[in-house]
């Protein structure tokens, strides 16, 4: 079978070779460009789990990560009609990247224990379907349509993904800062969506620089907040 009997059974017959890997090679670029902050996450989860789990947590992560891609893709078309949504998802990324920041070193966030395979692959699955909403619009449009190209493209994203994860891992480990560093970035995400959703650009367009008065506000409430409740949880520590 020649490669245009491949692209056919593909359902891709109108394409040529040059088409479909210029725009594969466009999806593998916004994987690449996009995947960072996923990996980023799957680490910060990860972190606090015993070491014969982690890697479980990363593969199984990526993977539940992936999946949820997959579907979100399916029905981008339906998801752009959704109002609001970049500004739900961006506000509830806000909070993951707090208790993400907030967890202790023996998995207590507010109480709630993060050391378990199935909290942290909660975290991860639910967090990347909020961050994921920029990943599958842009995979969608260089895909042309076509969903054998995207599902192709969030394949090969997958190996990106746990090498990110496990690389962020170490980082977090032997540089403890990271994890404020991994936070910002989770911050800087979720405020980007907040700030470009349609519905509220009235809001932003109301004041000239307001935008960027609500990253500057976004990044001290969750970087802020998140490194006094670590203060005040080492200040008990030692007073016990």
């Amino acid at each position: 079978m020649d490669f245009s009997g491949l692209l056919s059974m593909l359902g891709m017959a109108d394409w040529n070779a040059g088409a479909f890997f210029a725009a594969l090679l466009a999806i593998v670029v916004i994987d690449l460009v996009l995947a960072g902050d996923n990996a980023i996450v799957i680490a910060m989860a990860a972190r606090n789990l015993p070491d014969n789990l982690r890697r479980k947590a990363i593969i199984w992560g990526t993977m539940g990560a992936v999946v949820t891609r997959v579907l979100m893709t399916i029905g981008v078309v339906w998801l752009l009609k959704i109002p609001g949504l970049l500004l739900v998802g961006g506000v509830a990324l806000l909070w993951i990247a707090y208790r993400l920041l907030t967890q202790s070193d023996d998995g207590e966030a507010h109480g709630a224990q993060a050391t378990t395979m199935a909290a942290a692959l909660k975290t991860i699955i639910v967090a990347d379907a909020v961050m994921g909403i920029d990943n599958v619009l842009g995979v969608a449009g260089a895909a042309k349509g076509s969903m054998a190209l995207v599902i192709i493209g969030l394949l090969i994203s997958v190996p990106i993904m746990v090498w990110g994860s496990t690389l962020a891992l170490k980082l977090i480990e032997r540089f403890p800062v990271t994890i404020f560093i991994g936070a910002a970035i989770l911050v800087y995400t979720a405020m980007h969506m907040i700030v470009t959703e349609p519905i509220a650009q009235p809001l932003w367009n109301s004041v000239p620089g307001l935008n960027y008065a609500a990253y500057a506000i976004g990044f001290v409430v969750v970087l802020g907040g998140g490194w006094l409740v670590s203060r005040r949880r080492d200040g008990a520590r030692a007073a016990e």
